[in-house]
């Protein structure tokens, strides 16, 4: 299997139930319509809505189709599904995250900032809800950087609950990432400095710090994720690098209000949307684009160690009309 087709691949099976819930509509709304009228952007504004592109995202996207059609003379309905990748192409690539300077995987950005001569390993602090996927997405980032012959560190500063730890002590087993923790209950903040230590002694690349995401409590969460962000950055100076975090795709619009929730407290520098290949309603990651200009950093598209993606809008569009020219020719 060729790189493309090892990537498309995973897109196309992530996003089935994204094409059913978006791009089958859509296409059976222009196979039914025979021009582009008001009728038809309005049931078009209507299927990006229940997608969970957001109003405010359907709406700016049905006007651009719209004013494309009015200055390119463009009248046939099968005009619009064109327009409508073309156009979500465009929007999904302000979500992509920039080029960090920092750790390569496979040419795609890793989510580790600073260049390359920076001292000291780099610090990764993940954050979210629990339920999220957190945890998993922190094994599987793991394994990638492991694949990839780099030295990782995983601090368990989740204390509050156990299964998370030994969650993560499984994926420190399967990827050969250094798992640290603590008993339950203990200090987060103590984990990540244990951790920070760890990887100093052992000349480690990567700490990937777990925290608790236990937001019925959220005054006390975000203080404790302060807490463990200033221990960080007194042991290494600019730590945490990045602060990454995890939404659950499936429960759509409300992942955007946590990740304002998280991004307001604790200053997130690019989200991890999991569970994509779990719902219809995957349009979210344009409204976390949209509304609040955070980059995605990977999408996660199924329940193996690979597949956590980084996030591409040229392959998710493809991912979502694997027909035509949405497949890109490189």
């Amino acid at each position: 299997m060729s790189e493309k087709e090892g990537w498309f691949g995973r897109f196309s099976r992530g996003l089935q139930k994204m094409r059913q819930g978006l791009t089958d509509k859509v296409q059976a709304l222009v196979a039914r319509t025979g021009r582009v009228d008001d009728d038809l952007l309005e049931e078009l504004e209507a299927i990006l809505i229940q997608a969970d592109v957001g109003v405010a995202g359907a709406t700016a996207i049905v006007e651009a189709i719209r004013r494309r059609c009015r200055e390119e003379g463009g009248t046939s309905a099968a005009s619009v599904k064109g327009l409508l990748r073309e156009e979500l192409r465009r929007r999904l690539s302000l979500a992509e995250a920039p080029g960090t300077g920092g750790l390569q995987a496979g040419g795609e950005a890793e989510p580790v900032a600073g260049g390359p001569s920076a001292p000291g390993p780099r610090v990764i602090m993940v954050v979210g809800v629990n339920g999220t996927g957190k945890t998993t997405t922190i094994g599987k980032l793991a394994y990638r950087l492991r694949g990839e012959g780099r030295q990782v560190v995983l601090a368990a500063a989740d204390t509050f609950r156990a299964a998370a730890v030994e969650q993560l002590a499984i994926w420190g087993e399967r990827s050969g990432a250094t798992v640290i923790r603590h008993q339950a209950g203990g200090d987060p903040a103590a984990v990540a400095f244990d951790a920070v230590k760890a990887a100093q002694a052992r000349g480690a690349d990567v700490v990937i710090v777990d925290t608790a995401g236990r937001l019925h409590t959220k005054v006390n969460l975000m203080e404790e994720l302060k807490k463990v962000q200033r221990v960080l950055a007194r042991e290494i100076p600019g730590a945490p690098h990045e602060v990454l975090l995890v939404v659950d795709a499936t429960t759509g619009l409300n992942a955007v209000q946590q990740a304002r929730v998280f991004r307001d407290a604790v200053g997130v520098s690019g989200v991890v949307l999991t569970k994509l290949d779990g719902t219809a309603k995957g349009g979210v990651i344009v409204a976390i684009a949209g509304e609040l200009g955070l980059p995605v950093k990977y999408v996660g598209l199924g329940e193996a160690a690979d597949d956590l993606q980084p996030f591409s809008a040229e392959k998710f569009v493809a991912g979502l009309f694997p027909e035509g020219d949405a497949t890109p020719d490189h």
